[in-house]
């Protein structure tokens, strides 16, 4: 997807969007994250957002910082990057913080036990949501729906580690999607040539 100067978010655009994303996000800003990019600002297709979805979760940190870090990255480089990253960080930072020092006093609460369960619900249905919705994108990876529940039944039931799964069903996946991708650029060439 190509931009226009215009169209393009600024620097703190940027850092403030990731903000009220973060200040949203109790338990998982990806759902939030995902809304807001593809559906409300439009930054992002269904498809480019799993794309870059997908890459954010494959290399070593939180998705929601290396998403944040592309994003910015791919429109306004280096300057877009840090903002949206901070954003993603400056306030939930604070908010942790205070929270951590009021969290030793009612830890141990059943009140407090009780409300943790129901974020955690929450957080799951906020996910399995945005899963679903985004599955619409990818309809045409036949293999990636192998591949979906290849690691469904190889985490869920069998247990399977992190990095045993990538390399079983990721870099299989990953492999024959750019094959795949390759073969329909050659043909969309030839079909013009």
């Amino acid at each position: 997807m190509s931009f226009a100067s215009t169209d393009r978010p600024s620097a703190a655009v940027l850092y403030w969007t990731f903000t009220k994303m973060a200040v949203q996000a109790f338990g998982g800003v990806l759902p939030i994250a995902e809304r807001i990019i593809v559906i409300d600002k439009k930054w992002l297709s269904q498809k480019e957002f799993v794309e870059m979805l997908a890459v954010s979760q494959a290399i070593p940190g939180p998705n929601i910082i290396n998403l944040s870090l592309m994003l910015g990255d791919r429109f306004q480089g280096w300057r877009g990057a840090f903002a949206a990253s901070m954003g993603c960080l400056s306030i939930p930072v604070v908010l942790v913080s205070i929270l951590t020092l009021l969290f030793q006093t009612v830890s141990e609460h059943e009140i407090t036990k009780g409300a943790l369960l129901g974020m955690g619900a929450v957080s799951i249905g906020l996910v399995t949501a945005m899963g679903i919705r985004l599955l619409k994108s990818q309809a045409e990876f036949k293999l990636g729906w192998l591949a979906l529940i290849g690691t469904v039944l190889a985490v869920g039931i069998g247990g399977l580690s992190l990095p045993m799964t990538i390399l079983l069903f990721g870099l299989p996946a990953i492999a024959i999607r750019l094959v795949q991708l390759r073969r329909s650029q050659s043909t969309a060439r030839q079909e013009k040539s």
